[in-house]
């Protein structure tokens, strides 16, 4: 199995009790994702914050518009410090994402890093370089710049 990865760092101007308060509530994850995926939660254990072993289901529309059902967990959490979804179901082999957060000068650094593998073996592979590598970067480019604007609004004008 071909496995991929993606790291991406981003400093928000807010404190880490913050930035906790706004990624620990799944219902927020709607307004850092592209409207153009229709993402849509389904669960009702996505209200609150997150814990472990919570279960939270989607629809996004990620491609042509066509429906795809997702199911994550949340396998760990360390309060204020880091938590990691993995996919359970959907259109990964494999999809495991650890957001980290740690207190720096001037705000937080927010990391998010994810692994992932896509199935259907070399076609898979294909569908990588022509679209799924791609699609997955503007999906986290459309996320920073969403963040900046939201808790850096002043910046994200210049």
């Amino acid at each position: 199995m071909k496995t991929y990865s993606i790291e991406r760092k981003q400093i928000l101007p807010i404190s880490l009790p913050q930035a906790w308060n706004y990624f620990s509530k799944p219902q927020n994850l709607k307004e850092i994702t592209p409207d153009y995926m229709n993402f849509k939660i389904l669960s009702n254990s996505a209200a609150g914050n997150m814990y472990q072993g919570q279960i939270i289901t989607y629809n996004v529309h990620p491609l042509l518009g066509i429906p795809l059902f997702w199911m994550t967990e949340i396998a760990h959490v360390k309060e204020q410090e880091y938590f990691v979804d993995r996919q359970i179901i959907g259109p990964y082999k494999l999809w495991h994402h650890t957001h980290r957060f740690n207190a720096v000068d001037g705000g937080v650094e927010m990391t998010d890093i994810v692994h992932y593998a896509l199935p259907l073996g070399w076609l898979g592979q294909l569908a990588h370089i022509i679209f799924v590598k791609a699609q997955l970067k503007k999906i986290f480019d459309f996320r920073y710049q969403k963040l900046k604007e939201k808790f850096n609004p002043t910046a994200a004008q210049k």
